[in-house]
């Protein structure tokens, strides 16, 4: 009866999907428990409170949940239809931040905008309206993305400017992120394998001459390869995320009982992060979140594939890029905290601490919760014995 009255009024019920949410839910709290813990001396140093930080990020994700409600309700069809502008818009952030007076230098790095007292990474920004420009481009080309032997290259041409931008920051971690999520996206439309397969050893002897061609990331290309031959410089960071791993052994010294974090592990409450939760929860504490992200990436990547089976490709491929970017950069937060890459200025998703990150990474999420929705709304709408039961409840 009650599902009646509300369909009489034209109100459709929301399809959850309860697991995506449920992880979800999991990884924000897990963060927020490890950045407070992370934070509470640093917040001391900086503002004279020890709660600055926590209180800060609980704000933080707030305002996300917030937003990641209202996005739910926006059809995925205006975001398809408006793709190309946000993408410019997003081009636009990239461009004004060397603007003096809006851009915030940080650590020697503009990357990051001032609104409304939240310092916002545009790269976060981009990641996002990188996925969404994609999969509407790749739904426009599909079929001479499929024939063409340059159909994946020309796909690939608008992001140019984006690289050049962001090499000019510099960003080079961000640029290689938009660059897989993106060629991902294209390898799941259909892209030939001969040209995606060039075209990712063309990056890869990008990705190799930049680093070449810049002293301070051939050091950290050498600090990675042996940290403990200048464990007082440039190997400094991964030696003391290494240390905190050693001391948290399997079951961790305890939440908030950590030692590198006292400003022995820099950026411990938003690179390093992991490293914080090795020391305190141990190895179980690394399994879960681990866990946590495997099954947030395989549920985003089977709604991807719901959204497919019903027709609504652009969904589908949105899906599929957020899955990517989720799990990539999650993978090469903690290689690098575990010491499996270099050092790069990564968060991770939906735990480190940051407004701009956090409020993308809940936009995200609730995207494809909007694409879960419309999926299984269209399932039951298709389904007569799914509209009956719908009709006699």
């Amino acid at each position: 009866m009650t599902q009646s009255f509300f369909e009489t009024l034209g109100i459709r019920p929301f399809y959850v999907d309860k697991i995506l949410l449920g992880v979800s839910a999991a990884l924000l709290l897990i963060g927020y428990l490890i950045v407070a813990s992370a934070s509470l001396h640093l917040g001391v140093k900086t503002a004279a409170d020890v709660f600055h930080y926590p209180l800060r990020q609980m704000i933080h994700i707030v305002l996300g949940l917030i937003g990641g409600g209202l996005i739910c309700m926006i059809p995925m069809s205006l975001w398809q239809r408006y793709s190309g502008a946000l993408f410019g818009i997003g081009l636009f952030l990239l461009a004004v931040i060397f603007i003096p007076g809006i851009g915030v230098k940080v650590n020697g790095s503009i990357r990051w905008i001032s609104l409304a007292g939240v310092r916002i990474q545009v790269s976060e920004v981009v990641k996002l309206v990188s996925v969404l420009y994609m999969a509407g481009s790749v739904l426009r080309h599909q079929q001479q993305l499929q024939q063409s032997d340059y159909g994946a290259l020309k796909a690939l041409i608008p992001f140019i400017p984006v690289g050049i931008l962001l090499l000019m920051e510099p960003d080079l971690g961000s640029a290689v992120v938009i660059a897989v999520l993106a060629m991902g996206i294209l390898f799941l439309a259909g892209a030939r394998l001969k040209q995606f397969l060039w075209l990712i050893v063309a990056g890869l002897a990008l990705v190799a001459a930049l680093i070449r061609m810049a002293p301070y990331r051939w050091a950290r290309i050498t600090a990675f390869l042996d940290p403990w031959a200048d464990a007082r410089d440039t190997g400094f960071q991964l030696v003391q995320a290494l240390i905190a791993f050693g001391q948290g052994g399997l079951v961790g010294v305890g939440l908030g009982n950590g030692i590198q974090k006292l400003f022995y592990l820099p950026e411990a409450h938003t690179d390093f992060l992991f490293s914080v939760l090795a020391e305190e929860c141990g190895l179980l504490g690394e399994l879960v979140v681990i866990a946590l992200f495997s099954l947030l990436v395989w549920r985003i990547f089977a709604i991807g594939r719901r959204a497919e089976q019903a027709g609504q490709l652009f969904n589908a491929y949105v899906a599929y890029g957020m899955g990517i970017w989720f799990g990539f950069q999650a993978f090469v937060n903690m290689g690098v905290n575990m010491g499996l890459l270099p050092t790069k200025g990564i968060t991770l998703p939906l735990m480190s601490y940051g407004g701009g990150s956090m409020l993308v990474m809940c936009a995200a999420i609730a995207m494809v919760l909007r694409i879960s929705h419309e999926a299984q709304e269209k399932q039951v709408s298709t389904r007569p014995e799914g509209v009956a039961r719908w009709k006699s409840a």
